[in-house]
């Protein structure tokens, strides 16, 4: 590849990218793109309640970069004003060690009779419980959110997790819970109420307050506080997807249940700034048993803008056609970001500024949601390298688009289409001492006051150290 360059105003055809020098003197690079599924941050497969490398069912073509789970208050707080730490970090350091960031949820409401979610002392402390029934079966204990003393520990437990976890570096995000059964924002087949509106809202905004760092998700079966947590910066997560009629003849959620759901909530619109997370409706097993298309259940997912799956950590189903359909749809699940094009000066000074231009497009299905930068490591000789972090966010490079929820799409949904081309232009000063040189160009994209890679590209070339060496650069010495 080096070559290229002394190859003056010649092309170079090899494995790696495409390097021309154009009449301006500067040289154009054109990177390959790959078919890769790429394990970056804030995106792709959850496994669930075990770590990547505990989870039997993961095969070892599906990265997975998320470790979900959610417990019971209960578990949470064993004891009155004790959360279990040793319990919670615990979890972490596993999900650390395994490359994976956790995501969870507290419940408060059970539908296993002997084992309430809520903590035993609860009652103790003067917290009133309410017996209900589920599926018309009697004796299901649960707290009683609406009861001022319940409502001021539940309050409390919020701001004690955010206290020591917002923004914690081994946290992906955490749904906005609690409330209903399994945290999920309903009471459905219970003839007891869910706790009053100005009690939920009490709840969202003690999530909202705990966590301002760490980005939250809302239940999609949360009615009017969908729109209410959406409205301040939540995203949501959708339970049930692939349910195309097994619960009922006459509904579903895919066609019915979340077309009312996010429409109603206006919920559709917060992708831009806010992620979407979804879990599969029994696991995908049911879904080619009951002979329901991936095909449409994944561009359907894609559409709406998920960033995130979650298959309960169960194994995949049997079939020739599922690896390239699950392939295809991790490909572009999240964020997918592919440099086009990369245009810079032949030949540079030490201590003088040069122009990065270039092309992007995001290829995937949604915005990566952190403020990672564009970074670049200038190699010369005996490996010195010197590291430049750029001023340009990856965050702004949008997906493509679909209408939803017409007519057409809940028939057949379309193929996501690739995001718009990003023209992208960054200034690099380089330091004053920089020996006279040649020197290998890469690209990295690197988190806030770091220097070190964190996210894979679309295209060939990653090294093991994370940085893509795409071209190289001349510094001459200055006058």
């Amino acid at each position: 590849m080096h070559r290229c360059i002394l190859l003056a105003a010649m092309f170079c055809l090899s494995s790696g990218p495409l390097l021309r020098v154009n009449a301006a003197d500067k040289v154009v690079v054109t990177p390959n793109e790959t078919d890769d599924i790429l394990a970056n941050p804030g995106m792709g497969w959850q496994t669930f309640h075990r770590t990547a490398t505990q989870d039997k069912s993961l095969p070892d073509w599906i990265p997975s970069t998320v470790h979900y789970a959610r417990w019971g208050w209960g578990t949470v707080e064993p004891k009155p004003d004790e959360i279990d730490y040793t319990f919670l970090d615990g979890i972490l350091k596993e999900t650390r060690e395994a490359g994976q960031k956790l995501a969870f949820r507290v419940m408060c409401c059970s539908t296993s009779r002997n084992r309430p979610y809520h903590p035993a002392w609860l009652t103790e402390v003067g917290g009133k419980e309410l017996v209900c029934s589920y599926g018309g079966t009697p004796g299901f204990r649960v707290p009683d959110l609406d009861d001022p003393i319940v409502l001021e520990r539940h309050l409390d437990l919020i701001k004690r997790l955010g206290e020591r976890y917002d923004g914690h570096s081994d946290i992906d995000h955490v749904d906005l819970g609690s409330v209903g059964w399994w945290g999920e924002w309903h009471m459905s087949s219970s003839p007891c109420e869910m706790p009053k509106p100005e009690t939920q809202r009490k709840i969202v905004d003690a999530y909202l307050d705990a966590f301002q760092k760490t980005p939250l998700v809302m239940l999609v079966g949360a009615g009017e506080m969908l729109k209410y947590a959406t409205d301040r910066g939540a995203g949501w997560r959708a339970d049930c997807l692939g349910d195309m009629g097994g619960f009922s003849k006459t509904w579903c959620h895919m066609r019915i249940g979340y077309p009312k759901m996010l429409t109603g909530a206006k919920a559709t619109a917060v992708w831009p700034k806010a992620p979407v997370a979804w879990e599969t409706c029994w696991d995908m097993r049911k879904w080619v048993n009951e002979g329901w298309s991936l095909r449409y259940i994944f561009n359907y997912a894609l559409a709406l803008h998920g960033s995130y799956i979650n298959n309960k950590s169960a194994p995949l189903p049997d079939g020739d056609d599922v690896r390239p359909e699950v392939e295809r749809f991790l490909r572009r699940l999240g964020y997918r970001l592919v440099l086009k094009e990369l245009a810079h000066p032949r030949a540079a000074k030490p201590g003088s500024t040069i122009g990065i231009d270039m092309k992007w497009q995001n290829t995937g299905s949604a915005p990566c949601y952190r403020p990672y930068r564009l970074a670049y490591r200038l190699v010369g000789k005996r490996d010195s390298s010197v590291v430049l972090v750029g001023d340009v966010t990856v965050s702004k490079w949008m997906p493509g688009t679909v209408d939803v929820f017409t007519e057409n799409f809940l028939k057949s949904p379309p193929d996501l289409p690739p995001g718009p081309i990003a023209r992208v232009a960054d200034k690099l000063k380089l330091p004053d001492d920089l020996p006279p040189g040649e020197y290998g160009l890469s690209l990295g994209v690197v988190e806030e006051n770091r220097e070190q890679p964190i996210v894979m590209l679309g295209i060939q070339g990653r090294g093991e150290d994370g940085w893509y060496e795409l071209s190289r650069i001349s510094v001459t010495k200055g006058q």
